[in-house]
């Protein structure tokens, strides 16, 4: 009877042995496991960090004084650029915000007499010109808000680092990928340097060709003559720098 409970004991000392053995194998599993599936990223940096064109806002402030009628020189030219660009990249009309109810309401006046008149000159038509009033805090200072809608391309923002860049137990330290945030920065450098958004989006409108010297080297071919043109002083001297 002795020997039957020793042999039970000594069953029962194994059984809890591979259990703390189990559970220790589970523990340590959970910690560092590598075959969690990962959320993959797109490799290509232009798929990560897509260039979007939206719709944005181009604006200006003129600051007026209380006592001051009129633009400064650097206004009229603020102004004066201004105009121009919202003829090449507008998407709308332009939009004055003028502050009234306080002290800068004479200034105002003769600044937008001004700003009216330098739109006129650049060829901005009366109707494109909308105007609201605001009213502007007693600490603020007294400005004529200028804006209008306009497409805007960007990318980003850069500096998202989701990942450790150095070897860990995540599968993707082993495959070689690209680390998130590469790529960005060129992206967004770029975005920033089109003239115009809208060419991310579809090529602009191929100009006619020039129809007279196509004329004159097809007539050349069909002679037999050599088609290419003829240009002179190209190979002449033009400096001794260097010598």
């Amino acid at each position: 009877m002795l020997a039957i409970q020793n042999t039970l004991k000594g069953r029962n000392r194994s059984v809890l042995r591979l259990l703390l053995a189990a559970a220790l194998t589970a523990s340590l599993a959970g910690c560092y496991r590598t075959d969690v599936p990962q959320a993959e990223y797109p490799v290509d940096y232009r798929q990560r960090h897509p260039i979007v064109v939206r719709q944005g806002e181009g604006s200006i402030e003129v600051l007026i004084g209380r006592n001051r009628g009129g633009l400064t020189p650097s206004q009229r030219a603020d102004v004066l650029a201004f105009a121009q660009n919202w003829q090449r990249e507008s998407g709308s009309g332009i939009v004055i915000e003028i502050p009234r109810g306080g002290p800068t309401d004479r200034a105002a006046a003769d600044s937008m007499r001004e700003i009216r008149s330098i739109f006129a000159a650049v060829g901005v038509p009366s109707n494109a010109i909308y105007t609201r009033d605001y009213h502007p805090r007693r600490t603020a200072l007294g400005s004529i808000k200028i804006s209008y809608s306009k497409l805007v391309a960007e990318a980003g923002p850069c500096g998202d680092w989701p990942a450790d860049l150095g070897p860990s137990f995540e599968s993707n330290d082993f495959e070689n990928w690209p680390y998130w945030n590469l790529g960005c920065a060129n992206q967004r450098n770029l975005a920033s340097m089109v003239d115009n958004p809208a060419d991310l989006i579809q090529p602009r409108g191929e100009t006619p060709p020039y129809a007279e010297r196509r004329s004159i080297a097809l007539e050349h071919y069909r002679k037999g003559q050599n088609p290419s043109g003829i240009y002179n002083g190209y190979d002449s001297k033009i400096s001794d720098v260097g010598k």
